[in-house]
């Protein structure tokens, strides 16, 4: 190929980059940068075209492209390049790469050979976001890019507490809890699936101490429960904005509780809850797995 056409190839490049064909913006891309692997505008194509497969979500090729741009970015500077391969890294479970680029962003993270089991804080995680889900729950960071649920998702999530989820990288919204604000991170896909279903019961609390006796009893079996109350419904316009959130929103009287633990123990943990305070605790309603 003549200069000429490399400039034509770059160009289509990037008027598919900006229609966001990404997959046409990777291929040629990776096209150009295959014939000028240390062009001294290289590392802007490496990063680009490992940048379009991971918007397509094809992270075998977001990993072996961001090597490559990762190899020509400056380590501890926070470059980008190493971001994303740590995430195609993490979800690729190559974890000796992932190691190596969160180091190169400019993190500390444990030594070791498998995967990263550290605590990086809690954050808020929307779920399912490339499937057009909206809600909003808090889990603890694993790694730069791995967060175990610590809610109880509703139902209508498709997603359970427990599971862990890889995250973006890139904030979309913001929420603020004591004046403390964090940024809330979408979910890329699920990481690792949770055996303890999603359950509904009705329950009637007199107060809101009986709430959190609940939670805290079925806390202490390993399993979570969360009273609907918790849940906020606003418009995904808002939700990716700034929202205030107050962590307790616990209330007596009758009411939804989210449960996640297996269906036979339900009715058992039920009788306990209610055996402590008969006059003012009751449940009812079908259990939906």
């Amino acid at each position: 190929m003549s200069r000429k056409d490399d400039r034509e190839l770059l160009k289509a490049a990037y008027e598919a980059w900006d229609a966001e064909d990404w997959a046409l913006a990777g291929e040629r891309l990776e096209r150009l940068v295959r014939r000028h692997p240390d062009h001294r505008r290289s590392p802007v194509w490496w990063y680009d075209a490992a940048l379009a497969h991971k918007f397509l979500r094809n992270w075998a090729k977001a990993h072996e492209l961001g090597r490559e741009a990762a190899a020509r970015a400056e380590r501890g500077t926070q470059d980008p390049a190493f971001w994303n391969l740590g995430i195609a890294a993490t979800i690729m479970e190559d974890w000796a790469t992932a190691r190596d680029a969160w180091r190169g962003y400019g993190l500390t993270v444990p030594d070791g050979d498998g995967e990263i089991e550290a605590d990086f804080g809690v954050t808020p995680i929307r779920l399912n976001a490339d499937a057009g889900g909206g809600e909003v729950v808090w889990a603890r960071r694993l790694c730069p890019a791995r967060a175990r649920v610590l809610n109880v998702p509703t139902p209508e999530s498709g997603r359970r507490y427990g599971e862990v989820v890889v995250h973006d990288g890139a904030p979309n919204g913001e929420r603020t809890v004591g004046g403390e604000r964090f940024s809330v991170f979408d979910e890329l896909l699920l990481f690792r699936a949770s055996d303890l279903p999603t359950s509904t019961v009705e329950v009637g609390a007199g107060t809101p101490e009986d709430v959190r006796a609940l939670a805290s009893l079925f806390d202490e079996h390993g399993y979570a429960a969360e009273p609907a109350s918790g849940v906020q419904l606003i418009c995904s316009c808002c939700s990716e904005g700034s929202v205030e959130q107050h962590p307790d929103h616990q209330i007596g009287g009758g009411q939804r509780v989210h449960l996640a633990a297996p269906v036979v123990k339900i009715s058992e943990l039920m009788a306990a809850w209610c055996a402590d305070a008969p006059e003012r605790r009751s449940w009812t309603g079908a259990i939906q797995g």
